[in-house]
């Protein structure tokens, strides 16, 4: 009886823990921290069969346009790979962009953003290259914080967080799984 009550209560301190970091990271996501910044990483997302950028990937790209139109960085990172539909990613993302009137010389492709954390390593030496020191990363809300949490670990003290402004249904199920993601990035790299 002792083992299942603390099974029990080990259960329940797990599952609060569990919705206490969820409703922090939503709430993270959500509250975009526009700062003047050297450069902005789009993370990549999922190209149409037709080589457009689907629905959550233009969102993210339209406001990158839109926060650089406003001036808030001077160079715009998209970062991606070649997705099973066989498009690269950061290819399709800068040419919507200059689409989008962007000037092509401030759009730097990063062609091996495989996931969160290439993308947060290639950032860093693309900076380091460029001399460039402050960042800020476009995503999806539910994806900034373990974003973030990348790029910390490479030694980016202030990295700041837009998010598109799209929310879908397959959100619930991204939302959960950002948890263990989260914490293998904060334990693995």
């Amino acid at each position: 009886m002792l083992i299942k009550k603390f099974g029990l209560l080990l259960f329940a301190i797990l599952f609060l823990w569990f919705i206490i970091h969820t409703i922090i990271i939503v709430i993270d996501g959500l509250t975009d921290e526009l700062e003047r910044v050297d450069t902005a990483v789009v993370l990549g997302n999922k190209v149409e069969l037709d080589g457009q950028p689907s629905t959550r990937l233009q969102a993210r790209l339209d406001k990158s346009a839109a926060l650089y139109k406003d001036e808030y960085f001077k160079y715009i990172i998209v970062s991606g790979g070649i997705g099973k539909e066989g498009f690269d990613e950061a290819t399709v993302m800068k040419q919507y962009l200059v689409d989008k009137g962007i000037p092509s010389e401030v759009i730097i492709e990063d062609n091996d953003g495989y996931n969160s954390f290439m993308t947060a390593q290639n950032t860093t030496e693309i900076m380091k290259d460029l001399n460039l020191d402050s960042v800020m990363v476009i995503t999806q809300y539910f994806h900034i914080t373990r974003t973030k949490l990348a790029f910390s670990k490479f030694g980016h003290e202030d990295v700041y967080g837009a998010h598109a402004e799209i929310f879908e249904f397959r959100d619930l199920y991204s939302i959960i799984r950002e948890f263990p993601a989260y914490y293998k990035y904060l334990f693995q790299y």
